[in-house]
């Protein structure tokens, strides 16, 4: 069963081989291999798979306390758990160093992107081009001819390329007297460098959409922080998205201020178009705050433009560094001058002295209205398509329906009989004047005091919507005139005609009246009707009866009897 095998060592002399008694003696035992049960080879010392195995387990002993092999598993599993362990936090603290990364990168980004919104070139630019005598890709130059001249331009030159800080400006006057043009030629001038300009809206999601596109923000709904489960901003609303960009953007500003030393400009379109309640309320009342801060801080300089009165009182409650700017009709010399050059410069032809000033008498000094009759070819007949325009939509907004009204427009006669009440009040303060046509400055319009306008109305609400719809324009003086020259004449047309102090009058009456029935109540009784009758007994404090009274109805006389 064993195989031995003996070796000696045996060490050579000089005198020959011979044995050395101290000699080492190996001995070497291999186990031979041996026919175990089923006929398989098996080495001694190692059993069977398919033997018996012992009973009692080999690596406990009596007393049940266990051996080293069981200690060595047991030391084996607390490494795979130390194993599992470390590479699950290897794993997150990966995943978390990159998505801190991703964060600290977007954040950089976000403000890389809005700083790239302010330099030179704008889109605004590029649209408005087209619709100038110029080119989107012509040097920009100061000296540029532009065919209407304007006293204001310089100031706004001023305030866009950043030399006039520490204010935010209102810029109010009608709609067409080129307050949006002056400022796009204002932007022209500096390329659009350090502006940023966008149009306001009813909708706060869409004043959020244009704010975001103007500033190149996003309000991160671009970021991707999701995919290192980290949680990006909470969905909010439009006002709280504004106020983030508001906190980019100041700051973008900071880090501007650093380098170049000049404000960064916010142009916010048509104010007018936010809705007078409570969110439109809130939206301005949030700019009004960052505009009393970066003006301040020379941070930023904010210019609201608006074409209606109610914008500038709700900014007057709070305004500390607003200045306000009336933009109006260009006066008669001016006006003349631009349809001149205007001719002379795209038709090859210089109008008459007479023309001109027929064309003025007409329509007055109105950008809108001046940009029309010189592109037409008869701008005389154009002056009287704008004077039936506006007394159209003055009778359409605005008409009276006399005694013959029904009580179910009782609501929107009140609306058009205030409004003919005060403009019958302007035609006859224009009578009072000494003379409504200057031969130098041109039109002198009536006009009355805010106050005094709601008095004579007797409301004070309606004054807003007449402003929103330019029939009447409230100026920065709080004076109610005419919205415009062809209005005024719409007025004098409509409130000296043949029958129309007759008409107005009948339709107050009808409108009192209709209010006084609504104020009555009328009690009948229908027991009396075909001789029917009521009596009543009147007793003192004990029962006792003290009289009786009969109640009934006596029959109505014939008139003719």
């Amino acid at each position: 069963m064993y195989g031995a095998s003996l070796r000696s060592t045996v060490k050579r002399g000089p005198f020959g081989a011979h044995a050395q008694p101290a000699a080492r003696l190996k001995i070497i035992l291999r186990p031979s291999p041996v026919r175990g049960p089923n006929n398989r080879r098996c080495i001694f010392g190692m059993p069977d798979s398919n033997s018996n195995p012992d009973p009692v387990d080999d690596n406990i002993t009596a007393n049940g306390i266990k051996t080293k092999k069981e200690g060595r598993d047991w030391r084996g599993t607390a490494f795979k758990m130390f194993e599992s362990a470390m590479t699950t936090f290897a794993s997150i603290t990966v995943l978390g160093l990159v998505g801190y990364s991703y964060t600290r990168y977007y954040k950089h980004l976000v403000l890389e992107k809005m700083e790239n919104a302010f330099k030179p070139g704008d889109p605004v630019l590029e649209l408005a081009a087209r619709g100038k005598e110029i080119s989107a890709t012509s040097p920009r130059t100061p000296d540029f001819p532009r065919w209407i001249p304007r006293d204001e331009q310089e100031k706004l030159d001023d305030i866009v390329s950043g030399k006039e800080k520490g204010h935010y400006y209102l810029l109010i006057g009608e709609k067409g007297t080129g307050k949006s043009s002056m400022l796009i030629d204002a932007m022209y001038k500096i390329d659009g460098e350090g502006v940023a300009m966008f149009d306001a809206h009813a909708d706060l999601e869409i004043f959020r959409v244009r704010l975001g596109k103007a500033l190149d923000f996003e309000y991160h709904e671009d970021n991707i922080g999701s995919l290192f489960s980290i949680r990006g901003p909470r969905d909010a609303s439009a006002l709280l998205d504004i106020e983030r960009a508001f906190n980019k953007l100041e700051k973008v500003a900071l880090r501007r201020r650093k380098m170049v030393g000049r404000p960064l400009i916010i142009i916010i379109n048509s104010m007018h178009l936010l809705r007078d309640d409570e969110d439109g309320r809130d939206l301005l009342e949030l700019i009004q705050q960052r505009a009393e801060q970066w003006a301040a801080s020379n941070l930023a300089t904010v210019v609201f433009n608006s074409d209606d009165y109610w914008v500038y009182e709700r900014l007057k409650q709070y305004a500390t560094r607003m200045e306000i700017m009336p933009i109006g009709d260009l006066p008669k010399e001016k006006a003349l001058l631009a349809l001149k050059r205007y001719r002379a410069r795209y038709f090859n032809e210089i109008p008459s002295e007479s023309t001109l000033e027929e064309i003025y008498k007409k329509i007055g000094g109105r950008l809108t209205f001046l940009s029309r009759i010189a592109k037409a070819d008869d701008m005389l007949g154009v002056c009287d398509e704008i004077c039936q325009t506006e007394k159209t939509w003055f009778l359409n907004q605005c008409m009276i329906f006399g005694e013959e009204m029904d009580d179910d427009v009782m609501d929107q006669q009140k609306y058009a009989s205030a409004a003919m009440v005060l403009a019958k009040a302007l035609v006859d303060k224009e009578k009072d004047l000494h003379t409504t046509y200057d031969p130098e400055h041109g039109h002198i319009l009536p006009e009355i005091p805010l106050h005094n306008a709601r008095q004579i109305m007797t409301r004070a609400d309606f004054i807003q919507s007449y402003d929103h719809i330019n029939v009447f324009t409230i100026d920065s003086k709080a004076m109610v005139r005419a919205d415009s020259v062809p209005m005024m004449n719409a007025f004098r047309e409509v409130c000296t005609a043949d029958g129309f102090d007759e008409h107005l009058e009948k339709t107050l009456e009808r409108i009192s009246a209709i209010e006084s029935l609504g104020r009555t109540r009328e009690v009948t009784v229908k027991d009396l009707w075909g001789g029917g009758r009521y009596r009543m007994v009147m007793e003192d404090e004990r029962g006792r009866v003290k009289g009786k009274i009969a109640f009934d109805v006596e029959p109505q006389k014939d008139l003719r009897d």
